[in-house]
Order: structure tokens, then sequence, then C-alpha cells
């Protein structure tokens, strides 16, 4: 939606109020809404006067400007150019004739495009990120683009920001702003009015776009969407076009190779047809001709129709593709990182005991530690539900004053409770964090310093780890002296605490989850696993789901490393324990300058740095917001296995999109060259402009099917990249076999079969299709032709133009194109010469592979 004057004027009026500086009434007035939120009527309408919620223009491309883009390349409009020309000096017949051929290629790349955009965009709306507001006053899930000023949004742990609001309640409220302020550590927010020349960074009371909410929950009021808000404003980078992927960079570098050896082409034909004295205007526009057949114009397409139809494929394997770039690197991907929880193992802990210091089931353990569960509100989180559900305890009598959060610096979270005339703080975590809170221990006999017991609690965490057992510590403060913890909890009070005992979690491995990491690395993909938890755990774990005698390496070992040292190592290692979020990055980053192509599988609040690090950014539909916004590539299931088959379908679309570009530089550039060189030579050209281009539509038809085309299933075991340098090999090889049988065309026809301009034109067009169509066969497999059966639309669309090619100059459109019937003899040369040529293509192909296959073995 485009935004009118008025909606204009409306976005500087809400950009230039202060709104942190206004009591709630007040911004509610101006923002002409309630606390209940807008009405869906009002929404609407605010959506078309504001536009979108979306830092820049979303959505798919408008139908004219993707059909026009079919007519940009700069060589087209020469062509078209040229056409007008020739219709102005007369030759009206050509001229529309190789109007309607630029035309039919356009029109028939527009419908591939248009196709493979419907499908991408319901593909997309099935993992979009929602906002929940109020709508009639009532809870409602919105696509995120369609939240308007005046809305009022419900938040929670994980939830992504919509736009920059005002605070009107929140409980235990803490955000990440690192993406917009620089802060490394999430900020508490809350209620209240501010001056409105308080500094972005100190707006406690704000909350802003592309933010993200790490524990509590909050309702709050949109006062600015889109470009308007702050993050609008200073991330324009963030507005840029993403990275290239390493296939579109390797999309590029062809397109510069071809636009060489075109150029050349070009120039170098005009100039020799002038100087013999041919025609100019034929001459010009049988060279331009040559570079529509160089040129493959319906390559993108191709790359469009392939990458949209793996995007359905991978649909098929609950994997979804947000943005279809990425399904290259996906099938070049040779090292996956993950996560163990959800991932590697099955996601729902289970509690298996509460402990006192010695190891000893206690319900006193186990009452403090529901205590905490039961009245903790930050993010859900699974072990909570554990503690919650192993035995239902009655607490009625306990009341809760405060919290402070869990957050991934402490790895603690504390709760304060009333029970009477006492109160009581009660703090669980990872166990080193709640042992540095902790000046004494509780035993059987009373409370002891604890350094008399650290040795012991030591041995026992690491007697659970060694069983594969997350261990948490719980202690507390305050159970006699009402007047020793305050009613407001802070972070500076998680001190001089009691040491009460263990929690021991499980979460066991998936069922199959050693097979499936087997066929991962059967793929040529390397799992390594990084998680929080440490080093033993992790090791058993790793052992339980088939990553034997693997190479750990902890987080603090990593802390003093080097980027360089850490870049020498780190392909190696296994498993990455007792890793901070922060470090997640930075293991992406390495693994990726040491040259992998790397994927990174995440769903929590800290996983968003790595996702954008990694070469792949892979998350789950249940992820939370800020993980799956950041994710390239959406599992609609959390399950490696679903991945396999996504890394199958990618590797096979890259596959697909390859044959396209092997069989554009083989028999077509053969071709092409072959008649520049004719042309020297000829009395003639070997070839009219016209049915230049037509030779070159009827050889692109049967390769429009290629998405659908079969693949051999060596071309999947492992990870795939672009290769210009083979590309070029292959062009060179291929090309010069294809002009060794063009001449050799040419010579039967002028010097066997004496054949005039119309019959020479006429066997060199049926010869040069049906061969080039044929040739696609041969290409498309490594294997011998034979032994890989090509789809059935690839086969089909191949058998109706060569029918088409035999047909067509004995019809009357034939002859507008110039073409006439010619004798049974040079059906049955033209015959013999295409059943030579694809055998020699088939000898040569083994000959190259077995080539490229001892020049690697060599380079390795």
């Amino acid at each position: 939606m485009i935004p009118t004057k008025t909606a204009r004027e409306a976005t500087e009026k809400q950009q230039s109020s202060a709104f942190w500086s206004l009591p709630a009434a007040a911004l509610l007035s101006q923002l002409e809404t309630t606390a209940q939120g807008l009405s869906s009527a009002e929404a609407t309408t605010r959506l078309a006067r504001y536009g979108a919620n979306h830092l820049k223009a979303q959505g798919r491309t408008p139908v004219y400007r993707l059909l026009l883009a079919q007519f940009q390349s700069p060589i087209i409009l020469i062509l078209v150019f040229a056409a007008g020309l020739a219709f102005w000096l007369g030759e009206r017949v050509d001229a529309s004739i190789i109007t309607a051929i630029v035309l039919a290629s356009g029109l028939l790349g527009f419908w591939q495009e248009h196709g493979a955009a419907d499908a991408v965009e319901k593909l997309l709306a099935m993992v979009q990120v929602t906002a929940t507001v109020l709508r009639d006053g009532k809870p409602l899930q919105v696509p995120s683009g369609d939240v308007v000023p005046g809305d009022v949004v419900l938040l929670s742990a994980g939830g992504r920001i919509p736009g920059d609001c005002l605070i009107l309640e929140s409980n235990d409220l803490y955000v990440n702003e690192a993406t917009l302020t620089g802060e490394t550590y999430p900020v508490e927010k809350m209620a209240g009015v501010l001056p409105p020349e308080t500094a972005l960074n100190a707006r406690s009371n704000s909350l802003f776009k592309g933010t993200n909410v790490v524990s509590g929950s909050a309702t709050a009021l949109v006062a600015r969407t889109g470009a308007g808000t702050e993050f609008g404003q200073v991330s324009a980078h963030l507005q840029s076009a993403p990275p290239e992927t390493d296939f579109e960079k390797g999309i590029r570098r062809f397109g510069y190779l071809l636009m060489e050896v075109t150029l050349l082409m070009v120039v170098a034909i005009f100039a020799v047809n002038v100087y013999l004295h041919r025609p100019v205007v034929d001459s010009f526009l049988f060279a331009l001709a040559l570079a529509v057949g160089l040129t493959p114009q319906l390559l993108p397409a191709i790359i469009s129709v392939n990458l949209a139809h793996g995007a359905r494929k991978m649909a098929e394997q609950k994997v979804i593709v947000k943005r279809l770039a990425a399904i290259e690197n996906f099938g070049s991907m040779n090292v996956l990182c993950s996560d163990k929880t959800g991932t590697l193992t099955e996601g729902v802990v289970h509690l298996q005991g509460a402990l006192d210091v010695t190891g000893q089931s206690s319900d006193k353990t186990l009452l403090y530690a529901y205590l905490n569960a039961v009245f903790e509100t930050g993010f859900a989180n699974p072990i909570d539900e554990a503690i919650r559900t192993f035995r239902p305890l009655d607490v009625s009598s306990y009341a809760k004053l405060d919290e402070v959060p869990y957050d991934f610096t402490r790895k603690r979270l504390s709760i304060l409770v009333s029970h009477g005339e006492n109160r009581l703080m009660v703090t669980k975590g990872a166990l080193s964090n709640v042992l540095d809170a902790c000046d004494k221990a509780e035993t059987s006999s009373g409370v002891v310093p604890l350094d008399t017991l650290r040795a012991g609690i030591q041995e026992q965490f690491e007697g659970f780890s060694r069983q594969g057992f997350r261990t948490l510590g719980v202690a507390f403060r305050g159970i006699e002296g009402a007047g020793e913890v305050p009613h407001d909890l802070g972070k500076e009070h998680e001190v001089g605490m009691t040491f009460l005992g263990f929690l021991v979690l499980a979460d066991p491995p998936k069922p199959g989850i050693e097979g499936t990491i087997a066929q991962l690395r059967g793929l040529g993909v390397a799992l390594k696993m990084i998680t929080g938890d440490n080093r033993l755990v992790a090791a058993h774990v790793g052992e339980q789901v088939g990553l034997k005698s693997a190479k750990i390496l902890a987080g603090p070992d990593m802390t003093p490393m080097s980027n360089d040292a850490l870049r020498l190592r780190v392909s190696e290692i296994d498993i990455f324990a007792e890793i901070e979020p922060n470090q997640k990055e930075r293991i992406i980053l390495a693994l990726r300058h040491a040259g992998n192509v790397v994927g990174y599988m995440g769903d929590g609040i800290n996983d968003a740095s790595a996702l954008h690090a990694a070469d792949v950014g892979i998350s789950v539909a249940s992820a939370v917001d800020v993980a799956k916004e950041a994710a390239e590539i959406v599992l609609l299931e959390q399950d490696l296995a679903v991945l396999v088959q996504g890394v199958r379908e990618g590797r096979i679309t890259f596959a697909n999109t390859l044959k396209y570009v092997f069989m554009a530089t083989s028999a077509n550039f053969g071709n092409m060259f072959s008649m520049a060189g004719a042309s020297i030579f000829l009395p003639f050209l070997p070839l009219l402009p016209k049915q230049v281009l037509l030779t070159n539509l009827l050889t692109d038809f049967p390769e429009m099917t290629i998405a659908t085309d079969a693949v051999d299933p060596e071309m999947v075991e492992a990870p795939r990249r672009w290769d210009i340098g083979f590309i070029r090999r292959f062009m060179l090889t291929f090309g010069l076999l294809s002009s060794v049988f063009d001449y050799l065309t040419f010579g039967v026809l002028r010097l066997f079969l004496h054949a005039g301009p119309r019959e020479f034109r006429t066997g060199w067009f049926i010869e040069s299709v049906i061969s080039a169509s044929m040739i696609v066969l041969v290409i498309r497999t490594r294997r011998p032709f034979w032994k890989s059966r090509p789809a059935p639309l690839l086969m089909g669309a191949t058998f109706l133009i060569a029918v088409l090619t035999l047909i067509l100059p004995f019809t009357p459109p034939g002859r507008m194109f110039g073409f006439g019937a010619v004798p049974l003899s040079f059906m049955l040369s033209m015959g013999l010469i295409m059943a030579l040529y694809i055998s020699a293509a088939e000898l040569t192909k083994h000959f190259f592979y077995a080539r490229e296959a001892q020049n690697r073995a060599v380079v390795q």
C-alpha cells in the first residue's frame, strides 16, 4: 500500500512527537485509540493510511514490472531497435517475425517467473512473523506488517517488538536492544513518563521496532510503525539487498564471461560481413541474432522456476524457504551446527529428582524449586514445565512479591515470596552460578560453610553429568528474618545465600537420531553440537547420538583463543560445550573463514546473531519470533530427519539449475560459433536473423522443463558449489565438439549435396535444432544417457520439438521463415550426422569427467 499525502503528514506528526514524554492517557487520546485497542475496521483504515509496517516496500514485484524485466537485456533492446530499423527500411515481414519471436521469448519467461512468484508467496505465508494485538477488545494474532499506530500489543519473552511503543503495563520486562543501541545486556523496561530530551538508550518506558523481549511481559501502545520508527531511521543498512550467496556470485561471473564472448563475436562478425560487402542491416541483425543465441535469455526465468519448484518440493518435506537464493547454500552446506535440545534430543525435559547436598531425595528442595518455577513469569522454558508437572504441590499459602528474571549472563532466576510473616528468596539456575551466590549450605545436621562441602558438591555434579543428566542448583535466603530481604528484589540481593540442593534433569535423545546423523554424514554434512551444557553432559549425549570419540572445546577454553587460532581448530571440533550465547556467532564465523559452508539451526532468543552469521540460518515454525525472522529456512518440524530431506531437495534444485547452464554453454555456444565462422566463408549467411532467433527459441523450449527432471543419486551425495572454471572448461570442450559436427554438416550440405541458400538453411536448421535438443539428454547426466531416465516432461518436450522441426519447412509458416522442402537424402544425411554427434558427445563426456576427477584427486 502507498500512503497518501495525508498519510505522510500523519507519519511525520507521529515521528515528531516525543511519545515517551506523554502520559499513557494523553498518547491514547492523541492516537485516537483506547487501552482495549482498535476495532478491526479502524485498523484496516489505518493500514491504508499509514502503509504496511515494513522498513521498506515489501511484497511481490508488480505484474507490469515483471513483464518489463523480461525485455531489459541490452541485447534484446538493441534487437528490437534493429527490427524497427528493418521495418523502416521496408523489411516488414522479417521485422515482424523477429519482433514476434522476441515477444514470445519474453512472455514465456514472464509466465514462468509469475507462476514461481505465486508459489513462493503462498509458502512464505506459512512462516510469517505475527504480533498479538487487541482488536475489538480481544487478543488477535496478525502479521507484523499489519500493525498500525494506535494498536495495543501484548508482548512476552521471545516476541519481536513490531513498532515503537509506549509501555502501558509491564511485569519484570527485560528487552534486548543490541541491534539498535549496541547495549550488550538486556535492559529493564517499565511504564512511566520521561522528559522529551531523554536519550534513546535511556527511554526505559519505550520499546522499539526490531528489538525483542528477553523475559517478562508487557502491554504497549504502538506509536510509530514502518520507516517512521527509530529502527527505520538509523538502520538504513538493513534496507539494502541481502549479501550475495555463492550461487548468485557464480551467476554474475558466468554473465560476465558470456558478455565478453558475445561482445567480441558481435563486433567481429559485423565488421567482417560489412567488409565482405554484405547488406549492413542484414549483417547487423545477424550479429545481434548470434548474440541472442549465445545469451541464455531464459536463465533468470529458469533459475526462478527451478528455485520455486525446489521450494515447493522442500515444502512437501516440511521445509519452508524464506529466501530462494538460500536453496543453493542449503545444498552446498558441509557443516551443520545445532543445539542439542529439541533437535538431537526429544526436547521434553524430565525432572529425575530433587536432591539435597548429599544426593538424597529432598522434599524441601522440590518445594523451593516448585515455588521458583510456579511464580516465574519470564519466557516459557521446558525446565520450569518439568518441575511444575513432576509433582503438583499446594503453594496457596505463598504469595509472589517480586522476581529477578533469568538472563544469559547470571544464568540464575530469583523469586521473592511471602509466607505468613516471613519472606523467602529462592534462586535456581546453573550450578556454578548458584554456588557463586552462596556462602553456606544446608545439611541434615544444620547450616555449614559452603567451602566445607564444595568438593563433594562438585564430585556429585560430575557424577550426574557423566550419566548425561543436566544438573541445576537451588538456593534460598531470608527464611526467618522478615527484614532481611526487601520487597523490591534486584540482582544485588543474590549474595550470602544458602545452597539447598540439586535438580537432576534428563532429556533423552530422539529415537533414530543416530541414523539421521549418519545420513547427514553420508551426504557430506558434518554435524557439530553447540550447547550451554557442561562438557561431561555434552560428551555423554554425543556418544548417544553417534558422535563417538568426539573432540570437545569448552567455552572457557575458547575465550582466550585468538580468531586465527580458533579458525585453525574449529573444523576438527565435534562438540562445543559450556558455550555462552555471544560465542555462537564467533564459532559460525570461524567455521566459515575456514572454508566451510555453514548452516546453523536455532530457535531461541539468543540465536539471532548466529543465524545471521551462518551461510544458511535454519529455524523452526515453533521458534521465538526473533529466531524465525532471522532464519532463511524454517522447518515445520524440529527434526533433523526433515532437514536431511531438505538438503537433498536443495541439491536437486542446484543440479537442475546447472543443467541449463551446461546446455546453454555447449550446443548453443557451438552452434552460434559455427554460424559466425561459416558466415565468413560462405557466399551467403548460413541462417537469416529470423531463423537464428527461431532456432534459439525452439532449443530453449525443452530446457524450460528442466525443473522437473530427475537427478542421479550421485549428484546429491556430496555438497556442490558453483565452479566457474569447470563451466568454462565444459563450454570449451562441448562447444568445440558441437562446432566440429557443425562444420561437418556445412561440408556435407555444400560439397556433397550441393545445397543452395534455402536448402542449406533448411538442412542446417533441422540438424541444429534437433541435435541441440537431443544433446540435452546426453549432458544432463554424468552416466551413459541410456542409464539415466529423464523426466517425462523433458522427454516429451524434446520429442515435440524434434517433430515440429521436421514438419515446419513443409508448412506455410516455414516458408515465411525462409525454409523450404528438402529431398529425403538431406534428411538421411542430417540424421546420420546427428547420430554421430550424439555418440561422440557421449564418449567425450566420459573422458571429460574422468579427467576432471583425476585433476581433483591431484589437487587433494
